[in-house]
Parts: C-alpha cells; structure tokens; sequence
C-alpha cells in the first residue's frame, strides 16, 4: 500500500539512517585499580566457611571463663598455648594473605596491620585482645562477604532466567538439547511454564508471557503470531512454535546478563579515590603506629614503659584499618545497580550512578521514546453510517502490510470484514478495490484528485497522516492516524522536572506541527522536528556547548546511536529498541518506560546519600577513637568497635538501597 502522508513516519524515514556504533566511553576511567578481593572464596551458604569463627569463639570464651570465672591455677600454665591454638583457626588464613600480598610487594594492608597488632597484643602477654580482633575482623569479612554474595544472588535471580534446554524440531521430532546448539532459522517448540530458551519469531497464532525478567513489568504481554518473542520471557498458556532468529550468545538475555556482570568493573570516581587514598592512608597510619612507639622515650627519659606504648600503638594499628570504607563503598554501589536492575534498569557501571546525580538536562527522541512507535486510529470522520464506513475501508486494508492498515484493521477489531476483489494499487497515493459491489478508494488526497472527486478543503490542512476515503465516486470521511503517546510520558516529564532537571528537549524527524503538539501536551520545555540523525548530533553539541549542562541523551534508534555517544549519559529504551542503541548506551530502560528516567536518577541519589553516610560515618568514629587511643583511654575493645564495628554498620547501611521503594 502507498499512502503518502503529509506525516513523515519517523519509524521509516528518520530511524533508516544507520549510523557507526561509538566506543562509549566518556572518558570515564574503567580500571578496577589494584583491588583486593576480599571474597575469600567460601561459600556463604556453606558450614565450613563459618567453622574457624565458631572454634574460635568457643575457645576464646572457655579460655575468658577460665580467666575470670573458674580462675583455676592449671590454666595459667597452658594460657598462652590455648589462646595460641584459638587465634589459629581465624589467624592462618589472614597470615596466608599478608604473605601473599608481600609477595605481590604490596606491604602495606588492612590484612599487614591486624597480624601486626594481633600478634604484638600475643608478644606483650595481651590474648583474649588479640584473638579478639582477629575473630570479629574474620567475622566482619564473613558479613561483607554475605551481603555482597547477596546483592549478587538477587541480581542473578532478577536475570538469570536462562533455560536449560531447548526442544528443538530435528529429524521428524522435537529433540531436547543445549540452547547454545541450537541453529538460526530452526524451529523449537516452548510448553506451558516453559522459559523461552532462544530469541525466535512466534509461529503459533497467539500467547501470554511473563516478561518480568526482561522488564521487570509482572503484567502479562500477549504476543501475536509473527512478532518477536524474547529469551527468558516465560511461557504462561500453551503448548507454542518459535523460529529462532538469533543465537544463544546474541539473545537479549545474554546481553542484559553481560552488561549487568560488567558494570561492577567501572568504578564510580568516589570508589577509585577512596581505593587509592587507601594504598596511601595505610602506610602513613604504620610508620604513625611505629611513632606512637618511639618518639615519647625522647620526651620521657625513664619513665617510658615500652609496653604501654606498644600497647597504645597496636589500638592505633586496629583502629585505623581502611575496611570499613574499602568495602563498604563499592558494595553500596553493587546495592544501586542491583535495585536499578529490580526496577528494570540496567546501569552499565557504578560511574554512572554518580554521573546521573548531576543531571541538569535530558534531550529525548519522540518515536519509540515518549510515544509507543506504533500507529493507532485517533479519530474518524464520516457521512455515511460509522460502522459500514469502517467495513468497507478495512475490507480494502486488510489487503495491504502498511502499518497505517494494520492500525486501521486493529481498530476495526473482530468486526465482520466484507470480502474485497479487484485491489489495484495506486503507487505513491492508496488502494482501489470493489466491496460488495462497491467501488472504495483508501489513500490520501491526491488519490481523489486523480479520479476527480470533490472533497472538503480544510483536509488538506490536518497534520497527522489521514486516510480519505471515496464510496462510488463519492468522498465519504476520513480516518486519522497518529503515533500514540506512552501512558506514562506525561507524569515522566512531570517526575523529570521534580528531580532536578531543568530543561527538557525533544529531537524528532517528525513534523514540527507534530513535535509541537505533543511536546505541549506532555509539558516539555524545547521541541525540534524535521531533523536527519545527523541534525540531532549538531543540536545537541549545541546544547552541550554551555558547560554548566550535564546532559542525557534518551533514545531508541539505529538513528540515536550517534547522540547517545556524545551525551554525557545515554539512556536506551531496551525492550524494543534496536541493538545498536542499547550497546551504545551507558543506562538500559528494560521496561520502554520514560516514567523509569526519574527513577534512575532516585537510585542514583540515594545510592551516593549512603554512600557518604559511610564516609562520613568511618572517619568521624576512626578520628575520634584514633586520639582517644594515642592518649591510652581506648583499649583494644573500643579499637575493635571503631574498625569492624563501623564496617558492619557501613554495610548495614549500604545493604538498605536493595529494601529502598522507589516510585
């Protein structure tokens, strides 16, 4: 069919021009740095990984017990022996690490410092102290290790729907075997409450899906024969036929579950700082330990007590451990990129959780974006009866593949459709056909010029596309068709502005008529039409001309791959958007909702909020302790506080993104 429409359809017209795909990078670092892995590699569901913190604190609470309870005289002989034998269990694998890191001439870390005070707690006759640290920092390490295996299992849970097998149509039947095995064009066949193993095109008429692991939307989605049909979507009717069109690597889940593994290795700004102000930091607070020893026998002469400076040295060794901060920082960034991916956003690294928070401007492109992509009937003008007008123009496209004839045959619904013969296309202007033995005429105005029909003239100045319609020589009415606006772009735009962005843009290759109208209706600040791919690069380096913007980029295209790649972040919509838009964006909307751009930016603010509640947090108890410590009021109890306990709470605090409601 070739309606020619006063409309330019930008799902045909602007989205066709292919455009490189930018490395991505915005400069930001993506070096892991030299980090230490604090995942010992126990499992945390595992007894075994728990069993040296439980010898420990059975030992060390007998050997207490027998100190101050029972005080009998045969302890004391065996007393340094036994708390020996308590600190090995929590003590080796520690020791093995510093040994490691020596190795690797990394001389100073938080593992170099507990074995120093712990064992210099043992050569000054202090044992319950130094089995004491070395447990509660074996159990903070057990508790760090829980929480990040945690936030990882709820992230895997969220995506890692992968089926297992594929039943796949070979040699006469179905055959089950390995996804990755499977072949493009084959044909698999996909049960009731069966996980859709491959990408593939629905062969059978019609079924309903959970795509909640792809979009996190719990909503069920009718998908009709011929559509796309995704991997991880979950079958929920009947027995059903897919053709694959993708291979297993390829399939949309595949790649959600890479950019998700991915995004731990590109470290916010905050991260990397805090890690190399932890390589300096540590060998400053030894070589201050080491000071906290020697220097006051200069100032006291005789009455220096080595022992109660060692002493005072070792609390200060413990209490300026950096791992309150050096774990806790980079987990309450897992803890945001695990609640934007509950929510069915997909952040590419924790830099740009940092990087959203400062957001001031969001460029969108309409098609696909703010409106659905899709054609729909809006509104439909007639002289004869509505219903019969109706039948007689879907009886004529019904014939035609044109998506404006697919809106007007889906508006029609399952009403009766009179059979058409004799179509004839009209290049460049509509249809021709006979319904029941009436000649109709479906196309746009220069189809009833051509054959000479007369026709109201105030047509000619309607915007959106329409389709005017011709009974036996006759002008009968009209429908409009417009591309629908999302439900939820109004109150995105709304949300947008509540959030701290200043300025909205809209870019489209649409009319500027159109852009106008719904960038009204929606409440956007500045709208552009017309525009070629290559128009929307220019406008928006004009925007990021001013220096005081920091600007996203929202899209869907083959045609915003270059916009994303300049944008300070880019943001795709990653249901339905092309593959090139989502490999070159830095933020991935599952779920083809603007509503969820205000939520991104919710995530990231609370994700920095806690963040420097930590910060804040460990260097306000550490500074405290640290002088109270160096003048002899702290022991080694508040020592332990000071460090395990603030990385406890730290965690804690980090953990709490994952419960945090976000609407």
């Amino acid at each position: 069919m070739s309606h020619s429409h006063n409309k330019e359809d930008s799902c045909c017209s602007s989205k066709a021009h292919s455009a490189p795909i930018h490395n991505h990078d915005h400069g930001h670092s993506h070096d892991d740095g030299d980090d230490h892995d604090h995942d010992h590699g126990g499992d945390p569901s595992s007894f075994r990984t728990y069993l040296p913190a439980i010898i420990t604190l059975a030992m060390l609470l007998i050997g207490v017990a027998f100190d101050n309870l029972f005080k009998v005289p045969a302890f004391q002989i065996i007393r340094p022996y036994w708390y020996i034998v308590a600190y090995l269990p929590v003590g080796i694998p520690v020791l093995r690490e510093v040994w490691e890191t020596f190795k690797a001439k990394d001389f100073f870390t938080e593992f170099s410092l507990m074995s120093i005070a712990t064992i210099g707690a043992f050569a000054i006759g202090q044992y319950p102290e130094g089995v004491t640290v070395m447990l509660f920092y074996t159990i903070g390490e057990l508790f760090q290790m829980a929480a990040v295996n945690r936030a990882k299992r709820n992230i895997k849970a969220l995506l890692d729907v992968r089926a297992d097998v594929a039943h796949v149509f070979r040699n006469g039947k179905y055959e089950a075997i390995n996804p990755e095995k499977v072949g493009i064009g084959e044909t698999i066949q996909v049960k009731a409450g069966e996980k859709i193993p491959l990408d593939g095109e629905l062969l059978s008429d019609k079924s309903s899906f959970n795509t909640a692991a792809l979009t996190g939307e719990s909503k069920p989605r009718t998908i009709n024969k011929g559509e796309a049909i995704l991997a991880g979507m979950l079958n929920l009717d009947k027995v059903i036929e897919v053709k694959v069109t993708k291979a297993f690597a390829d399939s949309a889940l595949s790649r959600i579950l890479e950019m998700v593994q991915n995004a731990t290795t590109r470290k916010a700004k905050t991260e990397l700082f805090i890690r190399k102000f932890a390589k300096v930091y540590t060998p400053i607070v030894f070589f201050l330990a080491l000071a906290l020893v020697t220097i006051p026998i200069l100032i006291l002469g005789s009455e220096y007590n080595f022992q109660t400076w060692l002493y005072r040295s070792l609390v200060f060794l413990v209490i300026s451990c950096p791992c309150a901060l050096v774990i806790s920082i980079p987990l309450g960034y897992f803890g945001g990129i695990g609640a934007a991916s509950a929510n069915g956003i997909l952040f590419k690294g924790s830099n740009f959780l940092d990087l959203i928070t400062k957001l001031n401007t969001v460029v969108m492109d309409k098609t696909g974006t703010l409106t659905k992509g899709v054609f729909s009937v809006q509104q439909v003008e007639s002289s004869m009866d509505e219903k019969e007008f109706l039948n007689l123009l879907t009886a004529v496209e019904a014939k035609s593949t044109h998506p404006i004839a697919k809106a007007i045959v889906a508006y029609s619904g399952d009403k009766e459709i009179h059979p058409a013969e004799n179509i004839e296309e009209i290049a460049g202007m509509g249809l021709k056909g006979t319904v029941n033995g009436k000649v109709v005429l479906a196309g746009n105005v220069k189809l009833l010029e051509k054959f000479k029909i007369g026709f109201d003239a105030k047509i000619k100045n309607i915007e959106e596309s329409i389709v005017v319609v011709a009974v036996d020589q006759q002008y009968v009415g009209y429908v409009l068709i417009a591309d629908e606006v999302k439900e939820d772009a109004a109150e995105a735009i709304k949300q947008l502005h509540e959030n701290g962005i200043k300025q909205v843009v809209m870019l489209s290759g649409d009319k500027t008529t159109i852009v106008k109208k719904v960038a009204l209706s929606l409440g956007i600040d500045t709208y552009y039409g017309d525009l070629l791919p290559e128009d929307k690069v220019a406008r928006l380096e004009e925007i990021k001309k001013d220096r005081t913007k920091v600007v996203a980029f929202v899209g869907d295209g083959i045609n915003d791959t270059p916009v994303l790649a300049i944008s300070d972040i880019g943001i795709a919509m990653g249901a339905m958007g092309s593959d090139a838009a989502i490999e070159t964006a830095d933020v991935v909307i599952q779920t083809d909702q603007p509503s969820k751009i205000a939520t991104a930016i919710k995530i990231g603010k609370a994700t920095k909020n806690v963040v420097i509640q930590n910060i804040v947090l460990a260097f306000a108890v550490k500074a405290i302790v640290l002088v109270l410590g160096a003048g002899g009021i702290a022991t080694m109890w508040e020592a332990v506080f000071a460090d395990v306990g603030v990385a406890l709470l730290a965690i804690l605090n980090a953990v709490r993104i994952q419960k945090m409601k976000f609407f």
